[in-house]
């Protein structure tokens, strides 16, 4: 009875797939591929005009590598590497410290685009290994222009400037572009 209910069941659901609409992606070519650069400056007490980030909870000592500390951002992003350069999207979200071996840190940032190029937000979570020379980084969904769309960003930091600035580069490819 149980051999008989499996035969049935696998018939359908060839069937299924046989009348279903074929759908296939090339998932080793992008549909929509660009670099940006978003640039953090860490609040320090003194530049409070000009932050775009602040750690809003301190290690509490467990360990050598930040172990805890917690930073929100509100990060400008543009096509070049230039911070004076007018950005295509704000990148706002919060990363922490969540390795007690080494630094490493776990990113939840929406990139909001508002300019003539593109309108819309996309989502990157992630962890990211700070100390990788790169790192990929999920996307995992968007609205307007990247409605639903999914991906993959590749971070590389292409400047520091001691605990005050940096900037990441960020390859995007997107594979589900609607």
């Amino acid at each position: 009875m149980a051999n008989e209910i499996s035969k049935h069941i696998l018939s359908f659901v060839l069937v299924l797939l046989l009348l279903s609409e074929t759908v296939s992606f090339d998932w080793k070519k992008p549909c929509k591929s660009f670099v940006l650069y978003q640039h953090n400056i860490a609040y320090d007490s003194d530049n409070t005009d000009n932050a775009t980030s602040a750690t809003i909870l301190n290690p509490l000592g467990l360990g050598n590598f930040l172990f805890g500390k917690f930073v929100i951002f509100d990060n400008p992003v543009t096509m070049d590497q230039n911070y004076l350069s007018k950005p295509v999207a704000r990148a706002q979200g919060f990363f922490f410290y969540n390795k007690k071996s080494n630094y490493n840190i776990w990113v939840a940032c929406t990139l909001v685009f508002n300019s003539t190029q593109h309108k819309g937000t996309f989502t990157i979570m992630d962890a990211n290994p700070i100390m990788e020379p790169t790192r990929d980084l999920s996307i995992v969904g968007g609205t307007g222009d990247f409605f639903m769309t999914r991906g993959i960003a590749t971070f590389k930091s292409d400047l520091i400037q001691g605990s005050k600035y940096f900037r990441l580069k960020m390859d995007i490819d997107l594979y589900e572009c609607y």
